[in-house]
């Protein structure tokens, strides 16, 4: 099958645009992470990845696949099975009728990642478009060129078992009813993410940004167990899934796009903006991780700050960016 592979910043937003694409919509990354209203952040102490809470950064795993219903009205059957043996044997099936599969996976188990690259995460996402010999061919967004991963290793992913486990979860698309984008469900998705942004929900948006900035300013400087916060949160932040900065860019690029698709032109200077506090995220990455490697004090109260003035901003900006697709 001839497939375009497309290296793309994030998997689940990269799986989409790259399916959708095969399918002969005009899709980049950013707009399939934007219509999907995506950007968002939370904090969820009582999920657990490594013994650290959750500090997620964009919508919860699937949302963005789900996110293609309204403005496509794509429908996506989503599967998933009680054994490796079932889920390889479906997944044989589908390829074999000419499908293009998603697969949600653990990075962990999968053998192209270099070693140094390879944690328990169970929600990274890939395409399988074919299957030779005993290999797989994947289309992994992560990775600049395709890829082949032995049967073996695949439905190892596929079954891993911890938080966010995928039960060898494949999903692809049964019918998308609309070829193009329409300028008012560019909107309505800009608006549901302000919306998201700034819900009044203690663990989520702004709000959950101040929540995580108050538990943090509390801690001990002293104490091991909060360098290794400090450290969990970078990397929540900077290596998986492209993190706080990575994901406001993406964003940023989606609000380019939009001015012309949603007929707004000031979403252009809406793009500006996001890109700077994108920076603004880079910048509380960069003082964490010297605060873990000991090139500076630990410092709770500091990036508490850095924390507080990025919801700050982030405020103001979704409030506005509200106003303006009104």
């Amino acid at each position: 099958m001839n497939f375009d592979h497309r290296h793309a910043a994030h998997c689940e937003s990269g799986v989409v645009a790259n399916l959708l694409r095969h399918h002969g919509l005009p899709m980049s990354e950013s707009l399939a992470f934007g219509l999907a209203g995506a950007l968002s952040f939370a904090y969820l102490p009582f999920i657990k990845v490594s013994g650290q809470p959750v500090v997620a950064y964009r919508a919860l795993p699937r949302a963005i696949i789900r996110g293609m219903k309204a403005p496509f009205d794509a429908h996506f059957r989503f599967e998933s099975f009680r054994s490796e043996a079932a889920g390889q044997q479906r997944l044989d099936a589908l390829l074999a009728e000419g499908h293009v599969v998603g697969l949600q996976t653990s990075v962990y188990w999968l053998p192209y990642f270099p070693p140094d690259m390879r944690f328990h995460f169970n929600a990274h996402n890939l395409l399988v478009y074919g299957k030779d010999g005993d290999d797989y061919l994947i289309s992994d967004p992560v990775f600049e060129h395709p890829v082949r991963c032995p049967s073996a290793d695949l439905a190892r992913a596929r079954f891993a078992k911890g938080a966010l486990a995928p039960k060898g979860l494949l999903y692809y698309p049964q019918r998308i009813e609309r070829q193009s984008v329409q300028p008012a469900a560019v909107r309505r998705a800009i608006a549901r993410n302000c919306r998201h942004m700034l819900a009044p929900v203690p663990i989520a948006g702004v709000r959950g940004m101040r929540f995580l900035a108050g538990r943090l300013e509390r801690l001990p400087a002293a104490e091991p167990a909060t360098a290794a916060l400090i450290g969990h949160i970078v990397r929540m932040q900077e290596e998986i899934g492209t993190g706080g900065a990575g994901f406001r860019f993406i964003y940023a690029a989606f609000l380019q796009e939009a001015a012309a698709l949603a007929e707004r032109p000031v979403l252009a200077s809406f793009a500006d903006r996001l890109t700077e506090i994108g920076d603004g995220w880079r910048g509380f990455a960069l003082k964490a991780a010297r605060m873990v490697k000991a090139r500076e004090p630990v410092a709770p109260p500091a990036i508490a700050a850095l924390l507080r003035d990025l919801a700050l901003r982030e405020e103001a900006f979704f409030r506005e960016l509200k106003t303006a697709v009104q």
